[in-house]
């Protein structure tokens, strides 16, 4: 496969994750708003800070107001990482690689653009929020059961995996750094019920609440649902489940054209280092810090895949 195509095809489903994510991410920070009657544009800020936008924000705005930092995640071509600017990149990415999707999944990512862009002409308000991001979730869960259902599993279906988890890892991880960047208004807050009540907040904003109840009656704890959304390969949002993933679609594609690439190595590496963690010394060696290690392994990883696969010729 050319590079470029493959590049395409990446990119296109790495977008389209990210789109999902940003609604999530948004999300999060909404709930997490509607927990505490004062200051809420820590959490505003905590939000654009680990969307990894903050520079282009603070170029536009000299505060963090839920209005403001709503319309710059979701619509503000501004930001190359709005949900506006990403299903039309994402749309870009697919007329490029017209010819390897199947006529199902073009019709998908063309009427996700169609319909986010209808929906997002408008600032979007408070009360219209929660719907707003539902249909952004829906619409790209629908291009996600076309890509399940109708493409052969070569790899085309391989890299339009790759760029799905390796934009899901990246997310979920700021997901959870949104709990602990600034939320939390001193340590004494940690274990209280507001701890807990954040912390069930961004289950519910990776769609884990249901699953996690399931598997763990009772103990709504920091260390429970940390270790779940990081650790749990049972868990098709969590950290280790998405970079076991990557291994996979490299794997064949390693298999397919019978060669190993170094992103091969760095992402086994990565996934074994998952493997070898628990909770208890993330927690003891600091959450942030874990988090913050892996996001920048994960992008590595991203860029790696990237060069060996020469998506830019």
């Amino acid at each position: 496969m050319l590079g470029k195509t493959a590049g395409g095809l990446y990119w296109m489903f790495r977008l389209l994750e990210r789109s999902e994510n940003t609604a999530r991410m948004v999300e999060a920070g909404f709930r997490m708003a509607l927990t505490r009657s004062t200051d809420s544009e820590t959490e505003w800020k905590s939000v654009v800070t680990t969307s990894g936008v903050r520079r282009g924000y603070d170029e536009v705005y000299d505060h963090y107001g839920a209005t403001e930092v709503i319309d710059y995640l979701l619509r503000d071509t501004r930001n190359p990482s709005s949900v506006l600017s990403v299903s039309k990149s994402a749309r870009d990415n697919a007329r490029l690689v017209r010819t390897a999707l199947t006529t199902e999944v073009w019709e998908a990512v063309n009427e996700n653009w169609m319909v986010l862009t209808d929906l997002l002409k408008t600032p979007v308000q408070e009360k219209d929020l929660p719907a707003a991001l539902a249909t952004i979730r829906q619409h790209s869960a629908l291009v996600r059961g076309a890509l399940h259902g109708t493409m052969l599993r070569n790899d085309i279906y391989d890299f339009s995996r790759l760029g799905t988890f390796i934009e899901r890892a990246d997310n979920t991880a700021r997901i959870i750094d949104v709990k602990y960047y600034t939320l939390l208004p001193s340590v004494s807050f940690v274990g209280s019920s507001l701890d807990n009540v954040q912390w069930e907040t961004v289950l519910r904003s990776v769609s884990a609440h249901r699953s996690f109840r399931w598997l763990n009656q009772g103990d709504m704890t920091a260390s429970a649902i940390a270790d779940f959304l990081i650790l749990d390969r049972r868990l098709p949002r969590s950290l280790a489940f998405c970079i076991s993933q990557v291994v996979d679609q490299l794997d064949a594609l390693a298999d397919d054209y019978g060669v190993r690439m170094p992103c091969n190595d760095m992402a086994s590496a990565l996934k074994k280092d998952m493997k070898s963690r628990d909770i208890s010394t993330i927690f003891e060696d600091g959450l942030h810090e874990f988090i913050s290690q892996f996001i920048g392994k994960n992008n590595a990883l991203g860029l790696q895949i990237e060069t060996d696969f020469r998506f830019n010729k």
